[in-house]
């Protein structure tokens, strides 16, 4: 015979309702002792019955279990309560964030020029003297980086002056002078120059010799 399923609500019935009591405790019991066993587990089971009778399981001492218990749920509540600070603390935080972002954004529009329509006279004052005391910023910066610019460029114009005076100096002293010239005459240097040349175009004449012979 297939056993129902048992609907989860209060046994109505007191008979049935010890009798269910005692079945389940007995194998409550049971699978607390085995997860002792199987696991290496420190267990420890405390139940009332309803009509208030102490039923107790412990695989080792029950009051040191119950104090290593309350040992560490202090612990867990010590951190859960610094957490819940941290997290408060957080939001704080976050919450001036935003609200700080919010009046660097009105601020940021109205030097801008924008949104100046709800300012007062003393406001448009204000924002005024942070553009002049911005603008004079801006300018003395510009000023000090001109001044850095020309003193770099004198800088690399005396470098440059430097190493065209040693350029100078090394093609001076590798040029001769004229004095150190040694002027040789054209006919001494090339005594046979001069030579004599005939040019005789026309077939040579064939015979002379005999002739004359």
């Amino acid at each position: 015979m297939v056993r129902g399923k048992t609907q989860m609500k209060r046994i109505e019935n007191a008979t049935s309702r010890q009798v269910t009591f005692s079945k389940r405790r007995n194998g409550l019991l049971k699978k607390a002792f085995e997860l002792s066993v199987l696991c290496d587990a420190e267990v420890a089971l405390i139940v009332f019955s309803p009509r208030g009778k102490l039923c107790e399981y412990s695989s080792s001492s029950m009051q040191k279990i119950i104090d290593r218990y309350q040992r560490l749920a202090r612990d867990v509540q010590t951190n859960n309560k610094a957490m819940e600070q941290n997290i408060q603390l957080l939001k704080y935080e976050y919450a001036n964030m935003e609200k700080k972002i919010e009046i660097l954004e009105v601020s940021k529009r109205r030097l801008m020029g924008e949104d100046l329509g709800a300012c007062s006279i003393d406001e448009l004052q204000q924002i005024e003297r942070q553009l002049e005391q911005s603008l004079s910023n801006i300018r003395a910066k510009k000023t000090q980086l001109f001044k850095e610019h020309i003193e770099k460029l004198k800088e690399k114009e005396r470098i440059l002056k430097a190493e065209n005076e040693i350029l100078c100096e090394k093609v001076q002293a590798q040029q001769p002078t004229i004095q150190d010239r040694e002027i040789v005459p054209y006919s001494q240097s090339n005594p046979h120059t001069d030579v004599e040349t005939e040019l005789f175009i026309g077939r040579p004449e064939r015979g002379t010799d005999r002739s004359e012979n």
